[in-house]
């Protein structure tokens, strides 16, 4: 695939009037990558005989892949998989971080390599996983599912053809990213219908489209499918897709797209995809390359003239007779979940018309079809391609057993009624009854897995209670939690999803001689299970109950025998606990209790770390006439060691100093050397050393401190008064330098090697003039550095924020260059940023010789004016920590 508008290739999507257009959807550019990721994704799954498939791209948060396309499988069935954080132990993340592709055969595989894939997704299946690059801009992952091959790697020909899809990709991405389409996504995956298979005509229209025109001509039968007037047809290709349901579109696109390209000889020379009309009515269209004859130029290599044949599936007149006969109700879906045909049968049980059902989302229109606990069978059966077979209730007293019989174009669903299952509190349902089925055993008993996996990862209070929420609730089909931490012989309610707004306000606080069951399970140490609403108010006469009429459990949060809270599971209905989950309860909260102790150590230790973090860096800029500095700096959100990157304003006898540095690592021991280099720093700066002698006697001071120990350091000396900056740099990012104009440059400052390598290494100077108005930004490379993408691109998106930043205070300049890495929630490296401005006398001094600019900022970047330096800390949520002159 080319650009977009090249000779022989797909354009988008047109518009009414013919022109360039796309899908209905918010944005061009979304449209544009979708365009470029749909007919990739489709060719990559038909490749590796696949069933599935898509693609992962970058975000604008930083290392957060999110899901851009789905191929084959229902959307909002797969949203747990929408975002992938690349430092995640999943094939996804790797193929990403390491820029190898990832193959895994089967389930074996694919368990030992990545458990928490399967703990997930624990289905026999195949996977494949490219990295989707050029040259050394990497965007994405290319995906492609398809059924195990047990016993048998992955072959070197799947491979290769992965390789070369994603390899076409990537160069299809470079071009659009060169053209100006950012290549990010930030919005929910868009569905892509794979091709299909054929189904028996009933009625049949035709076209004809000239995709490099959006040019298509349709017969009168074709538009009284889709119902349209013939007379009103616009003969676009526009046209046609108003007439089809908009998450149709990209298939069509795709699929066209995989027709007009196509060179080589084997591949088939006609495609067939499902596409629905407005109505909901699935249709087949097959396309098909025509032939266009040889010019003087010879035969057109890429024939962009398509024919199509479009095929009326109706209700299928023969096999819906045969279907209305069974006793047992037949429903069909595709494999974006959407139903395609429902029995009378089925009609019955499932208390909705054909009319209501047709071209709809199941879980959308039967609501009670999307619980967490069956979620995981549709999964099953689409991504494993065995049956799967299950009890379901509608309502309280109606209950269906279910059957999933998958297949290349979607599920076939066959359901009949079944007697309400008995509930036994301390035994198993019968085989095949009931919350104690196997295949309902089965879901409980991999979801701990996922849910002990994630703990392990989950640092803070917070992350643990939304990883229960997010493992823990789906196994067992809660809806509703609540933990509470126990503090000083009280539970304080830490987290809760599900409840009645404010209903547990009242338990909050309740000391532990109060006689509630959340109370009791953690005095007591043992689980309290109640399989109704009425039982436990029996037990608890007079206890305040919200609206729901289902079950609760109670959990002792536990760890080393040491009360660390309680834990409570709510339920919409009345059920059973068996005896694998009362067990399987009982250890996960043992498990929860663990993370919840380690979290609350955490944020202690993390307060302290960030103290002493603070307490390293300056909380207070000198006044300087001439001269207005801001500084900030950001720590690092994962983990909790606190970093070496510093900031300093020094007033010396040859100037006022800037210095920024950066020591290799983090923890104690790199603070404690940043707090070393600082004062080096300033003692050598104080003394009058010229920049060469302050860098050459701090680098031999951090070998003898410390052998081994390494850090980059910037470190200038500026006359206020005429803006001559005398700089030298260890190892460092260079600056940039913002002229009075806007035009903003990367100061070319040649330097030595870092400091604490060569107790000789050498440390150039190099002048360079501040003009009045002008400033300059000194910064460590967490402002710049993005896994994945080469600090270059970095630096330049800082280079072109500080030139467009406009009139505005210096200490708003500040905030505007780190506001983007300050709302990044997974930020590896800490970011220091210290801005320096200069003004002249000439301009007008502000208020009673207060500072110009917003915000005590200084003068704005538009222009001159006075301002006295200096300043103090600011501390945010997230620990941003600044100073600023006039703060």
């Amino acid at each position: 695939m080319t650009r977009y508008g090249a000779p022989g290739h797909v354009p988008p999507p047109s518009d009414a009037a013919g022109r360039g257009g796309g899908p209905p959807d918010d944005g061009r550019a979304t449209d544009t990558l979708a365009m470029a990721l749909a007919p990739a994704a489709v060719d990559a799954i038909d490749s590796v005989g696949g069933y599935a498939g898509g693609v992962y791209l970058r975000s604008r948060s930083t290392g957060l892949l999110r899901l851009a396309v789905l191929a084959g499988l229902p959307v909002d069935l797969f949203r747990p998989w929408w975002r992938m954080h690349i430092n995640r132990p999943f094939p996804v993340a790797e193929a990403f971080r390491s820029g190898h592709p990832v193959h895994l055969a089967d389930a074996e595989e694919s368990m030992r390599r990545f458990p928490q894939l399967m703990a997930g997704l624990p289905y026999p299946f195949g996977s494949l996983y490219v990295p989707v690059a050029a040259g050394r801009d990497r965007y994405g992952v290319l995906v492609a599912l398809r059924p195990a091959t047990p016993g048998r790697p992955v072959d070197a020909a799947d491979r290769q053809r992965m390789r070369n899809a994603a390899s076409r990709l990537g160069a299809d991405l470079a071009r659009l990213d060169t053209a100006g389409t950012r290549v990010a996504w930030d919005r929910e995956p868009a569905p892509v219908q794979l091709p299909a298979g054929a189904t028996p005509p009933v009625r049949v229209g035709h076209l004809e489209w000239r995709v490099d025109s959006g040019t298509l001509t349709a017969d009168a039968e074709l538009c009284r499918i889709l119902g349209a007037d013939p007379d009103g047809f616009p003969g676009t290709v526009a046209g046609l897709e108003a007439l089809l349901a908009p998450e149709d579109v990209y298939g069509l696109w795709a699929t066209a797209h995989q027709l007009t390209t196509a060179t080589d000889p084997d591949r088939p020379a006609a495609r067939r995809v499902w596409l629905s009309g407005r109505d909901g009515r699935p249709h087949l269209l097959e396309l098909a390359r025509r032939r266009v004859p040889s010019t003087a130029h010879g035969p057109d290599p890429h024939p962009a003239h398509l024919t199509g044949v479009l095929v009326d599936s109706g209700t299928g007149p023969i096999v819906a007779a045969a279907a209305d006969r069974l006793a047992t109700g037949v429903l069909s879906l595709d494999r974006l979940g959407r139903v395609t045909y429902v029995s009378r049968r089925a009609e019955t049980l499932l208390g909705q018309g054909r009319p209501t059902l047709l071209g709809r989302v199941l879980w959308e229109a039967l609501p009670w079809t999307g619980r967490p606990a069956y979620e995981d069978h549709f999964r099953a059966a689409l991504i494993s391609a065995d049956p799967v077979h299950f009890l379901a209730h509608r309502a309280a007293s109606s209950w269906l057993s279910v059957s999933l019989h998958p297949g290349h174009d979607g599920l076939t669903v066959t359901l009949s009624a079944v007697d309400e299952p008995v509930y036994a509190p301390r035994s198993v349902a019968a085989p095949g009854g009931g919350l104690g089925s196997p295949a309902d055993r089965a879901a409980v008993l991999y979801r701990p897995v996922a849910l002990a996996i994630a703990l392990t990862e989950a640092v803070t209070a917070r992350q643990v209670s939304e990883v229960v929420t997010e493992e823990l609730l789906p196994a067992f089909g809660g809806r509703q939690l609540a933990i509470y931490l126990l503090s000083e012989r009280h539970l304080h309610l830490a987290w809760e999803t599900g409840f009645p707004q404010g209903f547990l306000d009242r338990f909050d606080g309740v000391g532990l001689d109060a006689r509630l069951p959340g109370v009791e399970t953690l005095t007591s140490g043992r689980p309290i299970f109640f399989e109704s609403m009425q039982r436990l108010a029996a037990a608890y006469p007079g206890i305040p109950l919200d609206a729901h009429v289902g079950a609760r459990a109670f959990l002792p949060l536990i760890a080393s025998g040491r009360p660390v809270g309680s834990c409570i599971l709510g339920f919409d209905q009345p059920r059973g606990f068996s005896p694998e989950e009362r067990t399987v309860l009982t250890a996960l909260a043992g498990l929860i209790a663990q993370a919840l102790q380690r979290a609350r150590r955490y944020d202690s230790e993390a307060a302290l770390a960030r103290g002493l973090q603070d307490a390293l860096l300056p909380h207070r800029l000198p006044r300087l006439r001439h001269v207005n500095t801001v500084g900030r700096y950001l720590p690092g959100t994962q983990g909790m060691d606190v970093g070496g990157d510093w900031y300093d304003v020094v007033e010396t006898p040859r100037g006022l100093a800037l210095v920024i540095g950066d020591v290799q690592g983090h923890g104690v021991s790199a603070a404690a050397t940043m707090g070393q280099l600082r004062s080096a720093v300033r003692a050598f700066a104080l003394a009058g050393h010229d920049p060469s002698e302050v860098m050459s006697g701090t680098n031999r001071l951090l070998i003898d401190l410390d052998p081994g120990q390494f850090a980059s350091c910037c470190y200038g000396v500026l006359a206020p008064e005429t803006g001559l900056l005398q700089a030298v740099r260890a190892g460092h990012l260079p600056p940039l330098l913002r002229h009075p104009d806007g035009r903003t440059e990367v100061v070319d400052l040649p330097g030595g090697v870092v400091l604490g390598v060569d107790a000789d290494a050498r440390y150039p100077v190099t002048d360079l003039r501040l003009p009045p108005s002008g400033v300059l930004a000194l910064f460590t490379d967490g402002l710049v550095e993005q896994p994945g993408v080469d600090i270059d691109v970095g630096i330049e998106r800082v280079r072109a924020a500080l030139s467009g930043v406009g009139p505005a205070s210096l200490a708003a300049t500040a905030d505007a260059l780190i506001a983007g890495a300050g709302q990044a929630e997974d930020r590896a490296d800490d970011i220091a940023l210290l801005l320096a401005a200069r003004w002249s006398d000439r301009a007008a001094p502000g208020p009673a010789g207060a500072p110009g600019g917003a915000d005590g900022g200084g003068p704005e970047l538009g222009g001159d004016g006075p301002h006295a330096a200096g300043g103090g800390p600011r501390t945010d949520g997230r620990g941003a920590h600044g100073g600023g002159a006039g703060r």
